[in-house]
C-alpha cells in the first residue's frame, strides 16, 4: 500500500490561515515570526482602521449632499503652530529625482536600483497587481535588494545577468505599501481578511528592519511611501504602527521614515495635520496628481457643475492644481521637510526619434516647473528619464541637495476657493473613447497581472486608468455635453457610452491582434469597465471591484487547525 506525501504548507502561527499558493521561496519571508508580527499589527490595528473607513464614507456622503472640503476650525492652532517635523536624515536629503516601479518583476527591480535616480519606490499599490505571486516574489526581491544580494539571470537575453551596480551607486530604497482601504485576501487573521498594507508593511518591516539600522541611529530607515489618505486620523494609526513597529524591534523611535502622497481632494486640507500626525517619522509630502485628479471626480460625483474636461486638459496649469502644488510646498518647507513632485509619466519612443525629442522636451518644461515652483525632487516612470530630469533639478539646486531653505513664498495665500476653482476645457467623444481603451487596456493587464503599463508612449498605473473610468462616469451621469467634431454635440448618455465601448473593443482587437486578444482578458476588461461607467453609484475604486477576479485560495497552504 503506497504512502501519501505530505502536501507542504506554510508554518503559521495560532489563529493565522495562509490561502495562497505554498511555494518554498515564498515561506522564506512567510515565517512563523513574521506571520506572527503581521497578525499583531491586524488585531491592534483593524478597530482604528474600520472607524477610518467608516468616517470615509460619512465624509461621501456630505459631499454627495453639497458638501465641500474645508480646513478644519478645530485644527486650526495645529495649522497655525511653529512646531516642525524631526530633522531629515542626511541619507535621504538628496531626493531630487525618485523612480517608481513595481517590486516585481526582479529584473524591473534591479534596474530601478541601478538607473541614476536618488530614490527607487518600490511598489505594493498602484504599479502591482496584487496577485499572490505578485505581492510574495516582490517581498523576496526587496528582501534581496536590502541585503544587497539580488540577481537576476534573463535567459531570454542569452543568459545576461543583472545585479546592483555597487560602484557607482544605487538608489536609496523606499516601499510603498497599498491603501488602507485595500484587503488581503490569501491572508486571514482570526478568520478575517487582513488588512493589505499591514501585510505589506509588516513582512518588509520584520525582514530588513535591522539591516536599515546597522548601527547608523534614528532616521536611518526602513523608508516608506504612505498612498491614498484622505484624513489626518489615517495617518494617526500610521504613526502608531511604526512606533509598534520600532518598539517591537527594539529600535529608536523615528527611525522609520514616510512620505505621505497627497493624492485625494479631502487630503489637500490635511497637509499640516498630517505632518503633525507624522512628525517623529516624516519624510515630507508628495504631489500625487494623477490620484488627486481621481480624487477630485470622486468627491464630486454628486456635482454637476464640476465635470473634468478632457483628461490631457488636466494638468498642473490648471488653477486648482497649481494652487495643491504651492500649497504643498508651503506646508513642507514650512515642517522642515521634502516637497516632492510628480510622475512624469512619458516613456521613450525608440522608433522615432523627433517624438522621443518632444516628449522629453515635454518632461523637462513640467520639472522646470517644479523646480521654479519649490520642488525638491520629482518622479520619473521610466530610467529614460532620469538625465533629463537630474539635469533640470541640479542645474537649478545649483549643489544643494534640497530648497527647503529657500526663500520661496508660493502657497502663503491659498484659500479654499482656490483649491475647490472646477477646471475647465473642452469635453470631447475622443477623449470618451480614449478614456475607454485605455481603462480597457489597463485593466485587461492588471487582471493578467502586470499592474505598470507602456500604453500610447504613456506608463499607466491604476491612478490615471482611474481618471478614464471615473471620468466617463462623471460624464454618462450628469449628461455632459460633448464636442462630436464639425461643430457637432452630442449628450454622453449610457447608450453612447456603449457604443463607444463596443467600438474601441474591436480597435483594441486590431491593435493588440486576433489571438492576443483572445488569449488575454480584453472581453471581461472590456465588460467590467463599460459596467462600471454606467453603474448608478460610482465604485470607489476599480481595482477594489475587480481584486476578487485575481484571488487565488489553496485551502492547504497553511496547516489546518482541526
Amino acid at each position: 500500500m503506497s504512502k501519501t506525501m505530505p502536501v507542504p504548507c506554510y508554518e503559521t502561527p495560532e489563529g493565522v490561515d495562509i490561502r495562497g499558493r505554498y511555494d518554498p521561496e515564498f515561506a522564506s519571508v512567510l515565517t512563523r515570526d513574521a506571520l506572527a508580527f503581521v497578525a499583531a499589527l491586524h488585531r491592534e490595528f483593524r478597530g482604528p482602521v474600520r472607524h477610518a473607513m467608516e468616517l470615509r464614507r460619512d465624509a461621501q456622503r456630505c459631499y454627495d449632499a453639497g458638501e465641500l472640503p474645508r480646513f478644519d476650525p478645530a485644527t486650526r492652532l495645529v495649522r497655525e503652530g511653529e512646531w516642525t517635523c524631526a530633522p531629515l536624515p542626511p541619507a535621504i536629503a538628496d531626493r531630487t529625482v525618485e523612480i517608481t516601479g513595481p517590486a516585481d518583476p526582479r529584473k524591473m527591480v534591479i534596474n530601478a536600483l541601478n538607473s541614476g535616480a536618488k530614490v527607487f519606490m518600490a511598489d505594493f499599490e498602484d504599479a502591482l497587481s496584487p496577485t499572490w505571486e505578485n505581492l510574495m516574489r516582490g517581498q523576496v526581491n526587496l528582501r534581496d535588494a536590502v541585503a544587497g544580494t539580488i540577481s537576476f539571470r534573463d535567459d531570454a537575453r542569452g543568459g545576461r545577468v543583472y545585479k546592483l551596480d555597487d560602484e557607482r551607486g544605487t538608489a536609496k530604497l523606499f516601499v510603498r505599501p497599498r491603501g488602507w482601504h485595500l484587503p488581503e485576501s490569501h491572508v486571514l487573521v482570526d478568520n478575517e481578511t487582513a488588512i493589505g498594507c499591514l501585510v505589506d508593511f509588516g513582512l518588509y518591516f520584520f525582514h530588513n528592519h535591522a539591516a536599515f539600522r546597522a548601527g547608523q541611529g534614528a532616521g536611518y530607515g526602513p523608508f516608506f511611501y504612505l498612498p491614498k489618505m484622505e484624513h489626518s486620523r489615517e495617518a494617526r494609526i500610521w504613526n502608531a504602527v511604526f512606533s509598534r513597529a520600532e518598539k517591537f524591534a527594539g529600535i529608536e523611535n523615528g527611525s522609520v521614515r514616510a512620505t505621505v502622497l497627497v493624492e485625494t481632494l479631502p487630503a489637500a486640507f490635511q497637509m499640516d495635520e498630517i505632518l503633525h500626525e507624522l512628525r517623529e517619522h516624516s519624510a515630507g509630502l508628495n504631489c500625487g496628481r494623477w490620484d488627486y485628479i481621481f480624487s477630485y471626480v470622486k468627491t464630486f460625483r454628486g456635482h454637476p457643475g464640476r465635470l473634468l474636461p478632457d483628461r490631457a486638459l488636466v494638468g498642473m496649469a490648471q488653477h486648482f492644481m497649481r494652487s495643491y502644488s504651492q500649497l504643498l510646498i508651503r506646508t513642507c518647507h514650512r515642517r522642515r521637510v521634502h516637497a516632492m513632485g510628480g510622475m512624469a509619466a512619458q516613456i521613450p519612443i525608440k522608433d522615432d526619434a523627433a517624438a522621443n525629442e518632444a516628449a522629453l522636451e515635454l518632461v523637462r518644461g513640467d520639472k522646470r516647473r517644479e523646480a521654479l515652483a519649490g520642488h525638491d525632487g520629482t518622479w520619473a516612470a521610466h530610467p529614460g528619464l532620469i538625465p533629463a530630469i537630474r539635469e533640470v533639478f541640479e542645474g537649478h539646486l545649483g549643489g544643494r541637495p534640497n530648497q527647503i531653505d529657500a526663500a520661496i513664498d508660493s502657497g502663503a495665500d491659498i484659500t479654499e476657493e482656490d483649491l475647490l476653482q472646477p477646471p475647465r476645457g473642452a469635453r470631447t467623444v475622443e477623449a470618451l473613447r480614449l478614456n475607454a481603451r485605455v481603462g480597457v487596456r489597463y485593466l485587461a493587464a492588471w487582471l493578467a497581472g502586470s499592474g505598470s503599463v507602456p500604453l500610447y508612449n504613456l506608463m499607466e498605473d491604476a491612478a490615471t486608468a482611474e481618471i478614464s473610468r471615473v471620468q466617463n462616469w462623471q460624464w454618462v451621469r450628469h449628461g455632459a455635453a460633448l464636442d462630436a467634431g464639425c461643430g457637432v454635440e452630442v449628450r454622453a448618455t449610457p447608450e453612447l457610452l456603449a457604443r463607444v465601448v463596443e467600438e474601441e473593443m474591436e480597435r483594441l482587437r486590431a491593435e493588440v491582434g486576433a489571438q492576443r486578444f483572445r488569449a488575454g482578458r480584453y472581453a471581461e476588461a472590456g465588460r467590467i469597465f463599460g459596467r462600471q461607467c454606467v453603474a448608478p453609484e460610482l465604485d470607489d475604486f476599480l481595482t477594489l471591484d475587480a481584486y476578487g477576479l485575481i484571488v487565488v485560495h489553496h485551502p492547504r497552504a497553511s496547516p489546518s487547525k482541526l
